[in-house]
């Protein structure tokens, strides 16, 4: 399929040239009859989505048989109906008015009977994707998805594309894992992404981790595309349709340029701000993937978020258990964790950053302090460091760059890296 789209890193989209990329998309769909279902993100990723779906809509549903909306929430909580009206931009009552005829879902990742196996990966296989040393973590693994997908004839990802942790880039192949499948491949695939580290992973668009999530793509047997959107603040910089990874690879070059800051020093304390759309620990550790490699051996990283007081509603039980810890942590206890879910674990290292594991002490690069509603007791117990949120003074940080300090007042969307010249060993990507 020609890819349909645009976009410049400096020059924002407007309504004009949005409508007439999502109706060029939608004769490419060719839905006139059809059941079309449309993938999109929940509250935790920045996008348009309302005007999007509404460009969908006024599309695609006079011409198809059905336009619904499936919510890729990997393991995020589920969305009440108030908060997905929100999400969707239609004032509570209205859903009728403003997608007349259309249903939207939450994706149901711990209930088994929404779930399909479409295939697995052998041990071999998985193999492939590691790297010698990991082969230890090699597994058979079943590749599940949600069930629905199957009731329609046409799958439609409308998501966007930023730097990722686990895959190098969010997007595309990604809204269907995690976005809407089981725990076992998302288990193993995060895991992965953590034994390669962030520093080496984050924008990166060609990853182990991204030819597995494909790989497992080609086991679904539905008709698939992909709407991507490159944000700008909060305009759209590019929009770009396709198939997945075409669609999706377009968007990465243009997040790449848009979304990488390259700093030329790293700082001895930086404050993350999380933005009120994250909302639990599990999602506002972003504020420290992103900015990890521009903070100094010894520095000081501070996710600075009043409003989180939630470690994590899906997985707070464990992180609990487990704590916080560098990668060297569990690898070298292994026996001690491994039966703890790896997605959860990959979690913890990403948080707590780089680090060392020897002679049964644990040294990390950084500090990690949470400025936070999370009490200090459970900070210290799960191993990271604590500062009441009370007591911050933004002004100590914003504009003191020169001093060493760094204030990022919308964390978690934006990758700030060294200079490729001055970028230590650790961190040197692709």
């Amino acid at each position: 399929m020609t890819l349909i789209g645009q976009g410049r890193a400096g020059q924002a989209m407007d309504l004009h040239n949005i409508g007439n990329i999502v109706s060029q998309a939608a004769d490419a769909l060719a839905p006139d009859g059809k059941k079309v279902l449309v993938i999109v993100p929940d509250h935790t990723r920045t996008c348009p989505l309302p005007e999007i779906a509404r460009q969908l809509h006024a599309h695609i549903a006079p011409r198809a048989k059905a336009l619904d909306f499936l919510i890729a929430l990997g393991t995020h909580p589920a969305l009440p109906d108030d908060a997905i009206d929100k999400l969707f931009g239609i004032e509570p009552g209205n859903r009728g008015e403003v997608l007349p005829g259309s249903q939207i879902f939450n994706h149901e990742w711990k209930n088994p009977d929404m779930l399909a196996r479409i295939g697995a990966f052998t041990r071999d296989e998985v193999a492939t994707y590691l790297s010698p040393e990991n082969h230890i973590f090699a597994r058979d693994i079943d590749v599940t998805i949600n069930k629905r997908i199957f009731e329609y004839d046409i799958v439609l990802i409308a998501g966007p594309v930023f730097p990722h942790e686990v895959v190098g880039f969010s997007g595309g192949a990604k809204y269907f894992f995690p976005g809407i499948c089981g725990e076992e491949l998302l288990n193993f695939f995060h895991w992965l992404g953590a034994l390669i580290t962030i520093p080496k992973m984050i924008g990166v668009k060609d990853t182990p981790v991204r030819a597995m999530l494909h790989k497992a793509m080609d086991m679904i047997s539905v008709e698939k595309y992909a709407l991507c959107m490159v944000v700008k603040g909060h305009d759209l910089a590019g929009l770009y349709f396709s198939d997945v990874q075409e669609s999706w690879s377009t968007a990465a070059d243009l997040s790449d340029e848009i979304h990488t800051i390259y700093c030329d020093r790293p700082f001895d304390s930086i404050l993350s701000r999380a933005p009120e759309m994250y909302d639990e620990l599990w999602t506002g550790g972003k504020c420290m993937y992103k900015m990890e490699c521009v903070v100094a051996d010894g520095g000081e990283l501070i996710i600075y978020a009043p409003h989180i007081s939630e470690i994590a509603v899906a997985h707070g039980a464990v992180i609990r258990a487990i704590g916080y810890h560098s990668l060297p942590f569990f690898v070298n206890q292994w026996d001690q964790y491994k039966d703890y879910p790896w997605g959860v674990l990959a979690h913890s290292t990403h948080v707590r950053g780089i680090g060392t594991y020897e002679n049964g002490r644990e040294h990390s690069r950084v500090n990690v302090t949470l400025a936070t509603g999370i009490p200090k007791d459970v900070c210290e117990n799960i191993n990271m460091g604590y500062r009441d949120p009370a007591s911050i003074n933004v002004a100590d940080w914003e504009g003191k760059e020169d001093e060493g300090r760094l204030y990022v007042p919308k964390a978690g969307e934006m990758l700030y890296r060294l200079r490729k010249d001055i970028a230590p060993e650790w961190q040197r990507c692709g």
